[in-house]
């Protein structure tokens, strides 16, 4: 054998052994199932801009193609960015624009299951508890009850458990205003100890065959912000012991998906429903995908497996993996 052809044989083998090691595998998936539970996931959307309202048409577009009615959204956290004139609250036009309006009952009919990012805490005072007492107002599809809940999708019997969680722990989510020095808004310590023994609590019980967690910040990321060190000290050993089978941020402007060797959970960051995108930094860490784009996450529950898809603004794929129930997944 040539060198050349040498080394070309040693890259497929480690590539596949690498593979193997993250239960990996490469197929051909089927297309959208119309009898499969539909879900739409973004975060780092709430500008109003030109580029939240292009994601949100594209999200428009392709339902209408694929001739589908979404159960629900995930809205992943800076739901809201950017002061207020006049100062946010339950009456603000913005929630006609950028909520309501941008994403048509007609369309989206189900839920907007939302959570909080540090936008949320930091660009309006009080902005969070708004977010909060919107979810109590009558006939809203809002639905953030708490700063964290659980949601079970799949009718009588679930197929899907989701906990959303607030990962603006004190830790996570400090700092001070760069234009005032005043300190940044997050939750307390004894919400955080709260929400943790929450999170034990519900992970202990009986939960439906896939459980996917829910949350702004990301544990790993490859993006301008990387890893968050405090969620991983905290949730990282729980996701593993208790076979969590994916955790679904933002916070990093952009689309990843990553598959970390041991580990039972994917991590995918849909960042990219309509803030200015921030190109990834960490090339270090290899992943199945990663890029500075807008765009939304599909997911596609089926009883035997969870799809997720990362669309592009011109309705494109860009990246496509299924999570089965055993941990495994199939590129």
């Amino acid at each position: 054998m040539n060198p050349m052809n040498r080394r070309r044989a040693l890259k497929t083998l480690f590539c596949s052994s690498a593979a193997l090691s993250l239960n990996l595998r490469h197929q051909t998936h089927a297309e959208v199932a119309t009898d499969a539970i539909h879900l739409l996931g973004i975060g780092d959307f709430g500008t109003g801009g030109a580029d939240q309202k292009a994601v949100a048409q594209a999200m428009q577009t392709f339902v209408a193609k694929e001739k589908i009615k979404p159960a629900g959204l995930w809205l992943i956290g800076d739901n809201v960015y950017g002061p207020t004139p006049g100062g946010f609250s339950l009456t603000s036009q913005r929630w006609k624009d950028e909520i309501e309006d941008m994403y048509p009952a007609d369309v989206f009919p189900g839920p907007q299951w939302a959570v909080l990012g540090n936008h949320d805490y930091h660009d309006n005072e009080g902005g969070e508890k708004v977010q909060l007492a919107y979810s109590k107002k009558p006939g809203v599809r809002w639905h953030m009850p708490n700063p964290w809940y659980r949601v079970e999708v799949g009718g009588a019997k679930p197929l899907v458990t989701f906990l959303a969680l607030d990962t603006n722990l004190p830790s996570v989510s400090k700092g001070k205003n760069k234009k005032t020095g005043a300190p940044l808004t997050h939750m307390g310590a004894e919400a955080e100890a709260q929400q943790l023994e929450w999170l034990k609590t519900e992970l202990a019980k009986p939960r439906a065959p896939f459980t996917v967690v829910v949350g702004h910040h990301p544990l790993y990321s490859n993006g301008i912000h990387k890893d968050t060190k405090p969620l991983i000290a905290q949730w990282g050993e729980l996701f593993q012991e208790h076979k969590v089978h994916a955790y679904l941020c933002g916070h990093d402007h952009d689309l990843q998906h990553l598959e970390l060797e041991g580990k039972f959970t994917s991590f995918i960051l849909s960042g990219g429903g309509g803030a200015k995108v921030r190109k990834l930094t960490n090339t270090e860490r290899k992943m199945p995908y990663g890029k500075d784009i807008n765009g939304f996450t599909h997911l596609q529950i089926q009883p035997e497996a969870i799809t997720f898809t990362h669309h592009s603004v011109d309705g494109s794929i860009l990246h496509r993996f299924v999570k089965k129930l055993d941990g495994s997944v199939v590129i």
